[in-house]
């Protein structure tokens, strides 16, 4: 019972900084060190775990190795999005797109989708200008285009691995990229349907005569369209086909569109002054410590024994331990750090991972993001699009609700 007192107490003290504004990565890394304290972890047991794990697990399992990796990873994300810019090749993206799809409803949705697929932090502020304005011209309101932009941009986080939840939940269970994948997808398909059903086909007023504009070639757009998502699609590739390290990937696309581009060489730097970001570090990094104090602490089979012992059924520990956490922090991969470790000891690892349970865990921790108001990007959403953030919230349910179905059937699938 102690150990999930603690870790109850970290939790909540991450919640209270978070509200007074602290810096997540700030406010992570003071809640880690409240739980060392609450556990009496002390840096020496610490680095003989860290000793332990270099010795024993395989170099991607270890947490030295996940720290270098996602930290790589989500300031390079930052770095190809700044190359873009300087390449001119981003500020036509959006022109493309909207030319693209005929389908107004397929545009309004289409938009933040593709634009998810570039991870970069407050990203929801680059489809947002161009879902207001779609949104505006066709009568859509204002809570209603702000749920779009945001439930559409979200629905990667659980298979594309420019996120670094996935590589870290790959780390975590000892898996493949294409196990974490293949399994997942099902959580991305069930959100499409939702989403399509409940902000598609409900709320979009029917058409006045006004179209939306085509000027553009269609050969143009596909070409504006390509020369933004071949760098990500070559990371992804890699990472799936070969486990390339999704931050090898980027940087490959980045020296290529350094070539493709004719980036002068005093103006890369510049643009590496994106990566510039110590609070990411600092994310990643107190992320990896809690999981480090839990797993030190001994905290997870202590845990595991309390809830066995009150006879919480594990299915109901596995969805709801992630969506308590993730509408505490609103962030998937610190979530993912301080409660996936704990549920392997309910999913397994490795060859005897039970790969429906982790989906049924990732449901819920995305299911926890799209209805927390602390997440970033709802609060942005709310300023941008001058609506309620509760009549944002309220949109999300029913969407979400599918998000949920897919993971509990995921768990009875696999």
């Amino acid at each position: 019972m102690y150990p999930l007192a603690a870790m109850a107490l970290s939790l909540a003290l991450l919640a209270v900084l978070l509200y007074y504004k602290v810096r997540i990565g700030r406010a992570m890394f003071l809640a880690a060190v409240a739980l060392a304290l609450l556990l009496r972890v002390t840096p020496g047991h610490m680095w003989t775990e860290l000793t332990r794990e270099w010795q024993a697990e395989s170099l991607t399992k270890t947490s030295g190795y996940l720290f270098i990796s996602l930290t790589a990873l989500l300031l390079l994300v930052n770095v190809i999005g700044a190359t873009m810019r300087e390449a001119g090749i981003s500020q036509r993206l959006a022109g493309a797109l909207h030319g693209l799809f005929r389908s107004r409803r397929l545009a309004l949705s289409a938009i933040p989708m593709m634009m998810g697929l570039l991870p970069t932090p407050g990203g929801i502020m680059l489809s947002a200008p161009m879902v207001r304005d779609l949104g505006d011209q066709i009568g859509v309101e204002r809570s209603h285009q702000a749920a779009i932009n945001f439930f559409f941009r979200h629905q990667w986080e659980s298979i594309w691995p420019l996120f670094p939840a996935v590589p870290l939940v790959q780390g975590i269970f000892g898996v493949s990229a294409y196990s974490v994948v293949s399994h997942n997808i099902i959580i991305t398909l069930f959100a499409f349907v939702g989403g399509g059903i409940f902000l598609l086909l409900f709320g979009i007023p029917a058409k006045t005569g006004k179209d939306i504009s085509h000027g553009r070639r269609f050969a143009t757009n596909v070409k504006d369209v390509l020369q933004v998502f071949w760098p990500i699609a070559l990371a992804v590739g890699l990472y799936v086909g070969l486990n390339v390290p999704p931050a090898l990937g980027i940087l490959i696309g980045i020296i290529g569109l350094f070539c493709l581009h004719r980036i002068p060489r005093n103006r890369w730097a510049a643009v590496f002054k994106a990566a510039k970001e110590i609070d990411f570090v600092l994310l990643i990094g107190s992320a990896l410590l809690f999981k480090l104090i839990l797993l030190t602490g001994g905290a997870i089979p202590q845990i595991k024994d309390f809830m066995l012992t009150a006879n919480v059924p594990p299915s109901v520990i596995i969805f709801f331990l992630p969506f308590f956490v993730c509408f505490l922090t609103g962030v998937t991969m610190p979530a993912v750090a301080m409660t996936f470790p704990f549920l392997t000891v309910f999913i397994g690892t490795g060859s005897q991972a039970q790969m429906g349970l982790q989906t049924l865990a990732f449901s819920g921790l995305l299911c926890g993001l799209c209805l927390t108001p602390v997440h970033l990007c709802l609060s942005m959403s709310a300023g941008y699009f001058r609506a309620p953030l509760s009549m944002i919230i309220a949109r999300l349910l029913l969407p979400t609700a599918f998000i949920a179905a897919a993971g509990i059937t995921a768990a009875f699938l696999f």
